[in-house]
């Protein structure tokens, strides 16, 4: 299936040009529509939350960014360029292999399940992708590490390996590893949706260290509203694939327009 690309710029360029671009972003499964001619940018640094009951399209945002998913129509753009595209003759065309590969390198993604190698100790973990990937020499990537782990509170735990790691250590050692790789984008989908309450915060305080401390440009998808409104920049609220209202936090939170979004949050903030 082909369409009409010439409507999509090759490169963002400029000091105001998005770090990440949804444009005109279409997602089918069948006939189901999860993501609906979206539109969304991300500014460099910053913290962008996602929220909205299931099926409304936010998980497939950040797979779609972690090039997990494909796109039916519409283009992403991260760091001024097209992800899953690129340019040929001066028209957009299917991105190859390398291309993808050096844009999938700009972004770095934590998910609800740590997903850590079971057999390399926290350190080794963290060091994998650099030294692998990057090709960074050993001894740099064993420095960077160290200090990655230092940040997250686990340099204690360096050479334990996963399965000696509470939850919380291990999505810690996750966000280590995935910062590890140097990426210009952040994503975070449900990180403590499978931890105790108790270790909750142990993950929510890294991220908000982030958000404090370094200049990343981060999307979140949360269940968790007070989490949100306080690290957020932006809160998007996702219904039926599109963006049914977003704003500040305060905004959003405190006094939303939308009745789906008011219907949305009072029932969440119930069940909490």
């Amino acid at each position: 299936m082909t369409h009409d690309m010439s409507q999509y710029p090759l490169t963002l360029e400029g000091d105001d040009a998005p770090m990440v671009r949804f444009q005109n972003v279409t997602k089918k499964y069948g006939d189901l529509t999860v993501l609906d001619r979206l539109d969304l940018d991300v500014a460099a640094g910053e913290m962008v939350t996602i929220i909205g009951p299931s099926g409304s399209g936010k998980t497939t945002v950040l797979r779609m960014l972690m090039t997990l998913e494909t796109i039916d129509s519409g283009v992403i753009y991260v760091d001024g360029e097209p992800l899953t595209h690129m340019e040929k003759d001066g028209k957009l065309v299917r991105a190859n292999a390398a291309h993808m590969r050096r844009m999938r390198s700009k972004i770095g993604m934590c998910f609800q399940h740590f997903n850590l190698f079971p057999h390399m100790t926290a350190l080794g973990n963290c060091m994998e992708g650099p030294v692998q990937v990057l090709g960074i020499p050993k001894k740099e990537a064993e420095l960077r590490a160290l200090e990655l782990l230092d940040m997250v509170g686990m340099s204690e735990k360096r050479d334990q390996h996963p399965a000696r790691l509470s939850g919380g250590q291990q999505q810690r050692v996750a966000i280590a590893r995935a910062l590890a790789m140097r990426p210009k984008v952040m994503l975070f989908d449900e990180v403590t949706s499978a931890l105790d309450p108790e270790v909750i915060s142990e993950v929510t305080g890294v991220i908000r260290k982030l958000v404090d401390q370094h200049n990343l440009t981060m999307l979140m998808v949360t269940h968790q509203m007070g989490f949100a409104k306080e690290i957020s920049d932006r809160v998007c609220f996702f219904f039926d694939g599109s963006i049914e209202e977003q704003g500040s936090p305060e905004v959003l939170f405190d006094n939303p327009e939308r009745e789906r979004t008011q219907q949305f949050l009072s029932a969440v903030l119930e069940a909490n």
